[in-house]
């Protein structure tokens, strides 16, 4: 998913689309689109909005990265789930994993994941970590319990219940879950909201642990990810 306004990152993201912009000198969603080819993953569907043309540019036809990569087009910021209809459009076939093209993992994670959510058999998974409770309004809050999925809940509202874990965001749907994302309430159509409604009817969905992420969130973020040295003493 890398067709977001990325409005918290601005006046950075008015010139530059968010996966573009670099965590350790280079761009976040080439640093992702190595780690999914090592997971032995052959083509990947990229859902561009905001910029396109600097994407499309960047990864071409995903042969630097080892992937065969195609394009689906969002127009508007609909949300998550609305990427993933576009995809599948565009010729994505489920199982799918879902990956928002700003975080970077810690190398191994994806595949690691990838194989324990297989092992549960469910229809779904999410991967979740803890985070400060001050993060949860712009994250996907979540209630886990045995590595099941209990409850998640996009950007919760304040003085919603709080857990300290959140959502990656890594998805996994199987065809079962990819078959609930065309008649969700909303704009914004989000996966938490189809993932939720699943829970609701009685299906496991995994909830699968991972290391802290790298998130570029705020414009410091960028310094911080690039540059630490220079903020060392703040």
């Amino acid at each position: 998913m890398a067709a977001g306004e990325g409005r918290r990152l601005r006046p950075l993201t008015e010139r530059w689309p968010k996966p573009v912009l670099p965590i350790d000198g280079r761009p976040v969603i080439a640093t992702l689109l190595h780690e999914l080819a090592a997971t032995g993953l052959e083509r990947a569907w990229v859902v561009v909005g905001h910029l396109a043309e600097q994407i499309e540019s960047l990864v071409g036809d995903g042969g630097t990265f080892g992937l065969e990569v195609r394009y689906a087009h969002q127009p508007e910021p609909l949300g998550s789930a609305d990427a993933v209809v576009r995809a599948l459009a565009a010729g994505a076939t489920p199982p799918l994993l879902v990956v928002a093209a700003d975080t970077v993992f810690t190398p191994g994670t994806v595949a690691g994941v990838l194989g324990r959510w297989r092992a549960t058999g469910t229809i779904g998974g999410l991967a979740v970590r803890p985070v400060p409770l001050a993060e949860l309004p712009e994250r996907s809050a979540v209630r886990a319990e045995g590595g099941r999925l209990l409850a998640v809940v996009e950007k919760p509202a304040p003085g919603s219940p709080r857990s300290p874990l959140a959502g990656a965001p890594l998805w996994f749907l199987a065809e079962e879950l990819c078959a609930g994302l065309t008649d969700l309430p909303g704009p914004p159509y989000e996966l938490a909201t189809a993932a939720q409604r699943a829970i609701d009817r009685g299906a496991d969905l995994a909830a699968l642990p991972i290391a802290p992420t790298r998130d570029l969130t705020r414009p410091e973020d960028v310094v911080e990810e690039n540059f630490p040295y220079l903020l060392r003493g703040r």
